[in-house]
């Protein structure tokens, strides 16, 4: 029987040394095939030119909840990005600031700065890039690039049934319909949601989540490596991750479930 496919991608790259050293040498064991890259950090500039030996596809990890704005458009109305409940709450209001579309401009432009390459894909810090009045920039730069955006619309389990409902309803679904309606490719599902509970047995999830995997989901993750992160609130569940993804444990799961990274 043909394995399946499965794509893990590894989040929030760029955002402090732990998560960049962590994302590194996960790639380079060929754990994780894909990393998804926040551009809006001053660290960004080192932090891409470190993916010129990297094996993994490398994203825009568009960011409107992180750090400050790069567009001075944006910067007028926010110094400083608003938490994610208030950018949702916003967002469902149509009361997003136009210069959204300035701030996807910059960051856009900032990978291809730095990298010197489009992004191999496009999708959203906390999954922002599904949300209305967002979700226009994101389908069109994946349609004009030609490159695929994170289906947000279909969140598989099991568990966590709350959250993954919450993901597919703000916006999520919409964008999988109009990413279907103008030939914009997705993954097939999105698997990996979890509350970041730092006592939660990272492998006993995954074990649970590959099963559920369609052919040609994503696993979504975010590891990190070493001393952690000043103010990385999920520094304990990155720890967890990292240790799960870069043991053997976990090449043996995806054996016994029949999957093929790709």
């Amino acid at each position: 029987m043909t394995p399946r496919r499965l794509t893990v991608c590894a989040d929030d790259y760029g955002l402090g040394p732990a998560v960049d050293r962590g994302i590194l040498a996960l790639a380079a064991q060929g754990r994780i095939t894909a990393l998804s890259c926040l551009v809006t950090s001053k660290r960004w500039p080192a932090s891409g030119e470190a993916l010129e030996a990297c094996r993994a596809a490398a994203g825009l990890h568009f960011n409107l909840t992180e750090g400050e704005p790069l567009s001075p458009a944006l910067r007028r109305h926010w110094p400083r990005f608003p938490s994610l409940g208030r950018l949702i709450a916003l967002s469902m209001a149509g009361r997003l600031p136009p210069a959204v579309a300035d701030e996807f401009q910059a960051q856009l432009h900032q990978f291809i700065a730095v990298t010197d390459a489009a992004p191999a894909f496009v999708d959203g810090h906390q999954h922002v890039h599904a949300l209305p009045g967002v979700r226009p920039f994101a389908l069109a730069a994946a349609e004009q690039l030609g490159v695929p955006l994170r289906n947000t619309g279909r969140v598989l389990g099991p568990g966590f049934a709350f959250k993954r409902g919450v993901i597919a309803a703000c916006g999520g679904r919409a964008l999988a319909a109009q990413a279907r309606a103008r030939g914009v490719a997705m993954p097939s599902a999105l698997v990996g949601v979890y509350d970041f509970d730092p006592r939660a047995d990272y492998r006993q999830l995954v074990r649970r989540w590959l099963p559920s995997a369609p052919d040609g989901a994503l696993l979504f993750c975010h590891p990190a490596l070493g001393e952690p992160d000043p103010g990385d609130v999920i520094a304990a569940a990155r720890a967890r991750e990292m240790a799960y993804l870069a043991s053997e444990a976990f090449v043996e799961d995806l054996d016994a479930a029949g999957i093929s990274l790709a």
